[in-house]
């Protein structure tokens, strides 16, 4: 079963009416419904009498830890940085990034989320480009309140060539395609802004930076 998580059937802002362990105190967020390719279906946390077995209660044990699910940014608790940071240790001599300037509303969304932060002065300044999304599922709006099917991606690359590479081990695809033998029912969760959820070490935040028209910003 593939499916994406919609808070109720209704598109309003409400909660379940059979209160469960371990639900969220706040109202789930207005949902706006687009489009599905065929295989994929909608899977509603309220309350719904009529799907089989099996998924019933995998959307049971889903609506019981419902406050772990990210509504919308300011869900989003990230990780502790007592327990991790990520850090950018970089090569010997690296070359600096270049700058280009874009226009888009993604500062904007990343301020509202405390995701970024602007930033007076970097030698690292990467390029922003705004490219269209590849599986044709995700839209988002603009500062026109326009459905648009776009995602804004900060270019990494010259940063990525200067930065020393991490060496650990990757499962063999068969190892995992092993772990699926006999499964009759198959479901994803997209990961709802997961990368920004680990803190950028403060020492190397300024590598992080990115500029548009009106303004410089760090992760």
């Amino acid at each position: 079963m593939s499916a994406h998580l919609m808070s109720n059937i209704n598109q309003v802002d409400q909660l379940d009416p059979e209160p469960t362990n371990n639900t969220s105190s706040s109202p789930s967020p207005l949902a706006e419904v687009k489009q599905l390719p065929g295989h994929l279906k909608y899977a509603y946390l309220g309350i719904d009498k009529e799907l089989p077995e099996q998924e019933e209660k995998l959307l049971h044990f889903l609506r019981q830890h419902k406050k772990a699910i990210g509504w919308k940014l300011s869900n989003l608790p990230s990780i502790n940085p007592s327990i991790y940071m990520h850090r950018i240790l970089m090569e010997e001599s690296p070359n600096k990034a270049i700058t280009k300037k874009v226009e888009s509303d993604h500062p904007r969304r990343g301020q509202e989320g405390r995701f970024i932060y602007p930033i007076s002065d970097s030698q690292w300044v990467s390029l922003v480009q705004v490219v269209p999304k590849k599986s044709m599922m995700t839209v988002m709006k603009n500062h026109h309140d326009e459905l648009k099917n776009w995602r804004v991606c900060i270019d990494y690359g010259k940063l990525n060539q200067a930065t020393r590479k991490d060496h650990f081990p990757f499962p063999f695809i068969d190892q995992v395609l092993e772990k699926l033998v006999g499964k009759s029912h198959y479901c994803f969760l997209d990961g709802f802004s997961g990368y920004m959820q680990i803190h950028i070490a403060p020492e190397d935040q300024h590598k992080t930076t990115f500029t548009y028209p009106f303004g410089t910003f760090a992760y």
